[in-house]
């Protein structure tokens, strides 16, 4: 089913609707949880530092749709900089799985306010305002030909640095394996945060459970074809149980005791409008994401790794592993975060994003 169509753009700099989403793993969660549903409602009460942050109403510049060569439409948003300084390179964010590129708020906010770069952000296939596959799965080799696709389009020329969030890196490891030339030739540095090469012993991916780890790949042809049919049902569960939701939320996407509550409803309402279908179709492609060797395409490449070390999701023993193979790599370890990271520490993760930056 088509996403609803992005807001239209009727005057320069104004706010565009954009959404955050983060995947949060269910599987194996349901112990302790009934306990604390009951006391949710005094969870979200109290100061919150971010209560009025316009979250999903950053300004663009330009918004533009790139068709994939398998017909998906991508809905990609630009910002350009307010005082363009000679040689800075375009930042172009790829987020991850059932985000969109709202997940990328606080990074935009802050760059947009230095006013000197060109930043790119758009909605990876059946996610945020983007189009979905008519059938069949999503394969992480389209995403990178997808990140490819908007690269061509958005930014024909000039240097780039890739900012890659979870599912968001894998996607940049597959567009380094399908197209080399283009890190040789126009990457000058990767940002990769709380993201995975594949699979590690002794370390799960997503959080789930060693037996659902190991049967959920065979198990995706029997997901896929079920969720066509319970899919809806399924989604007007999630909406209805707003509570649980938002507690498996704060639990796995969140690293410090007591997250903002305007952050955690942010990212689990939008979590909500990831489809229990795109859900399922893109299972199989990221259990089976095994990249560790196209990391050698950046090897003279800067690097920056950001992970927080309470990640449910995508453990810190991916990143150090990411680490230890890129030993270049300048690798900042944020305390008491999660997956969501860049939402929950923008303070850490803006400042690390600078001094990167500074080299160009």
């Amino acid at each position: 089913m088509a996403s609803p169509d992005p807001p239209v753009n009727h005057r320069k700099r104004r706010a565009g609707l954009i959404g955050t989403v983060v995947g949060v793993a269910a599987a194996g969660v349901a112990a302790g949880v009934a306990v604390e549903r009951l006391i949710i409602k005094r969870g979200r009460g109290g100061d919150d530092p971010y209560g009025e942050e316009p979250f999903g109403m950053l300004p663009y510049d330009e918004t533009m749709t790139v068709t994939t060569t398998d017909g998906i439409e991508l809905h990609v948003e630009v910002v350009e900089p307010l005082n363009p300084v000679e040689g800075k390179p375009t930042l172009v964010f790829v987020h991850g799985f059932c985000l969109d590129q709202g997940t990328f708020h606080f990074q935009r906010k802050m760059l947009d306010e230095l006013g000197s770069y060109r930043m790119v952000f758009y909605d990876q296939p059946g996610h945020g305002y983007s189009s979905s596959l008519r059938e069949g799965e999503y394969e992480l080799p389209a995403l990178g030909d997808a990140l490819y696709d908007v690269i061509k389009a958005a930014v024909p020329s000039g240097d780039i640095v890739l900012i890659g969030h979870s599912m968001g890196g894998m996607t940049i490891m597959a567009a380094a394996e399908q197209h080399p030339s283009l890190f040789t030739e126009r990457v000058s540095g990767v940002i990769l945060i709380a993201t995975s090469g594949g699979q590690i012993d002794g370390a799960q991916l997503f959080g789930l459970p060693k037996l659902i780890g190991r049967a959920a790949p065979p198990m995706m042809t029997i997901v896929n074809g079920a969720s066509r049919l319970t899919g809806g049902m399924i989604d007007k569960a999630r909406k209805a149980s707003t509570d649980l939701a938002w507690l498996l939320t704060r639990r796995y996407g969140f690293g410090s005791e007591k997250p903002s509550p305007a952050l955690v409803s942010y990212v689990e309402r939008m979590n909500s409008r990831t489809s229990t279908d795109t859900v399922a179709r893109y299972m199989r492609t990221l259990y089976s994401h095994a990249r560790y060797p196209a990391l050698r395409t950046l090897e003279e490449l800067p690097v920056l790794l950001i992970s927080g070390e309470k990640d449910m999701i995508t453990p810190l023993a991916h990143s150090e592993e990411i680490a230890r193979l890129l030993p270049r790599a300048r690798y900042v370890k944020i305390p008491n975060s999660g997956h969501v990271v860049m939402l929950e520490c923008a303070d850490e993760v803006n400042e690390a994003i600078k001094e990167f930056l500074e080299q160009w």
